[in-house]
């Protein structure tokens, strides 16, 4: 890499940490925690927030901010289950900034908040290295994914506070070893805890709830490794 090249990575990164600064200010200001799901396309990271607004949309007011690069399609679900959510549109980029989110977050009703959800673009790499000010990056990983993408792209398994690993009904149909992923889970982040769930039939998702009020209420520590 160019020193010019260098240069600019470093100035975008800096001028994101501002950001992301100001937005754990905010937040904090408001009692609100926000965490970061992050997952590839399709991986069923809307699916599990529409699950979300069903078993806890009663034990926690929060919010959802909907990342992607174009489309307003995934807040629209969520919408219509009668819960604040925003579509935030990086036109063509493939995560969401500090900035964006932050501007977003101001006009989010935070004082009748207790939580931000944030779905960042679909993307294993890239959301991982953006910090969003977020109190926690959630890891969403499906079991049609493949076992071996926690090794593959280790920096987003590594600084989550949680693995969901999503889709657990098409087991019994797919040639899918889960010991073998958790093993590799456990390779790039030994203490993690993981969440099976189907956002279809509900499996799994109760444990899911109770440790994000858990967290919700210690606070989310924030890159815990």
């Amino acid at each position: 890499m160019s020193v010019e090249k260098v240069k600019v990575y470093k100035d975008l990164m800096g001028e994101n940490e501002k950001w992301a600064a100001e937005t754990r200010k905010l937040l904090s200001g408001k009692n609100v925690r926000m965490i970061n799901v992050i997952g590839s396309p399709g991986s069923g990271k809307t699916s599990l927030l529409e699950r979300m607004v069903r078993d806890l949309g009663d034990k926690c007011a929060f919010a959802v901010l909907e990342g992607d690069v174009e489309t307003t399609a995934d807040a629209d679900r969520i919408a219509a289950l009668n819960i604040t959510a925003s579509q935030l549109l990086t036109g063509g980029a493939c995560h969401l900034e500090a900035k964006l989110v932050y501007y977003a977050l101001r006009d989010l009703p935070l004082d009748d908040l207790d939580m931000v959800v944030v779905e960042n673009v679909g993307n294993l790499v890239c959301p991982a290295e953006f910090d969003i000010g977020e109190h926690a990056k959630i890891a969403v990983l499906s079991v049609t994914e493949g076992e071996d993408k926690p090794s593959k792209y280790p920096l987003l398994f590594h600084e989550s506070s949680a693995v969901v690993l999503t889709k657990t009904d098409l087991l019994p149909y797919l040639d899918f070893d889960k010991a073998e992923c958790l093993r590799h889970i456990e390779k790039v982040n030994p203490n993690i805890p993981v969440f099976e769930i189907s956002s279809k039939t509900g499996d799994g998702v109760e444990n899911w709830i109770e440790w994000v009020m858990s967290e919700r209420h210690a606070g989310l520590v924030r890159n815990p490794n």
